[in-house]
């Protein structure tokens, strides 16, 4: 079934089926993945570091869906590594480029809008004596590279590809052109949508963004690159990584990125349509502000604010018309803190959301929403007592 196809969900007649835009968070398993993951979990149990049968075999499919990543990455097959999430690859490829440069100093330079997987990276490295400071980014959310010049040669510097909050892409072929420092590049966000540029020293991915299944991530660290394991090791495949290999999962992952890469181009195409329309109606609401600028950018993800509304109650409306959309946190459950990221922007906290598309998105689903959205907000404004 197509997402946000009318139906009911198990409550009242007329509620209908959720319409899930919150990619950014995770996407469905991709329809490739399942049958590679159903017959590797039949052929993948064994531990692939023993010499009988069972454990060649699954060797073999672990390395073949190392392989299979490379080739999809542009990267050496013995660049990749499989690990349990995007956030631990994200750990694993600051501390321990850091680890690897400890000689050159322990400053880590990042932008103040990176993941907190990379921020809690620098301040746990902060609390053991290292140096972390963050540079700061324009309206749009780009690094400002004045000012990360004026920040000198740092140890290691960590600027992601695409932000998840806001979609907007950073410029890393002139960051990395401006620096002999290592490049930590986090590529969660973007990795199955756009290309993995040069210039990195190491990078990070995670494959439930891209359709493969959740708990893998991936670690890349160049040929050559000064690295070196901030954690206890362990006696595994792989010794960059920790734990007993996921096979199945990472056979399942490396066949959805290869699908993912195949649809890339119409989808991107498809989905930029989408949401320049919901752009649209969004803009004609008084008192928002749209993060969609000219830049390069994620093409699948749209943000918006909306004053004298409260993010979660939005959320919480457009989930009960059927709309399964995110905060790109304003106020949540969690945190009392406005977005880390809008707040670096100078841009409005309040009334949050953020809508991401998938490859299963129906369109009449993203003009439903367009059309849904301006009374959603006038109620929500209403409720508030908002001055109108």
């Amino acid at each position: 079934m197509s997402e946000g196809v009318s139906g009911t969900t198990g409550g009242p007649p007329d509620t209908p089926v959720p319409a899930y835009l919150d990619h950014v968070s995770g996407t469905p398993l991709h329809p490739a993945a399942s049958e590679v993951l159903r017959q590797a979990l039949e052929r993948g149990y064994a531990d692939p570091r023993r010499l009988h049968r069972p454990a060649r075999d699954a060797r073999l499919l672990l390395d073949n869906a190392r392989a299979v990543v490379a080739d999809c990455l542009g990267v050496r097959p013995d660049e990749v590594t499989f690990t349990p999430s995007g956030t631990h690859a994200c750990h694993l490829g600051v501390l321990g480029l850091l680890a690897g440069r400890v000689r050159q100093g322990n400053l880590l330079l990042a932008t103040q809008v990176e993941h907190s997987a990379v921020l809690h990276a620098g301040q746990w490295h902060e609390q053991r004596g290292g140096r972390f400071e963050t540079v700061p980014v324009d309206r749009a959310g780009r690094i400002d590279l004045d000012s990360l010049a004026a920040h000198g040669e740092p140890a290691v510097l960590a600027v992601q590809s695409a932000n998840p909050e806001v979609g907007v892409c950073q410029p890393l072929d002139e960051v990395a052109g401006g620096t002999d420092a290592p490049l930590f590049v986090d590529a969660c966000a973007s990795t199955g949508l756009l290309p993995l540029t040069d210039g990195w020293a190491a990078a990070a991915a995670s494959a439930h963004k891209w359709g493969g299944p959740a708990g893998v991530g991936v670690l890349l660290v160049r040929k050559g690159a000064r690295w070196r394991n901030p954690f206890p090791g362990d006696e595994r495949v792989d010794d960059r990584s920790t734990g007993f290999e996921n096979v199945p999962a990472a056979l399942a992952a490396a066949a959805a990125l290869r699908a993912a890469l195949d649809e890339r181009q119409r989808l991107a195409e498809e989905h930029a349509r989408l949401i320049e329309h919901l752009a649209q109606a969004v803009r004609a609401i008084p008192d928002t502000e749209v993060f969609l600028d000219d830049g390069p950018r994620l093409p699948h993800l749209i943000a918006f604010s909306c004053l004298y509304v409260d993010g979660e109650a939005l959320v919480t409306e457009l989930d009960r018309l059927g709309f399964s959309v995110a905060s790109g946190s304003a106020c949540t459950a969690s945190s009392l803190e406005p977005s880390h990221v809008l707040a670096a922007m100078g841009a409005l906290t309040h009334g949050n959301v953020r809508v991401s598309l998938g490859r299963a998105t129906d369109s009449a689903v993203v003009h439903r929403l367009a059309g849904e959205l301006p009374g959603v907000v006038e109620r929500l404004r209403a409720q508030a007592g908002a001055p109108r």
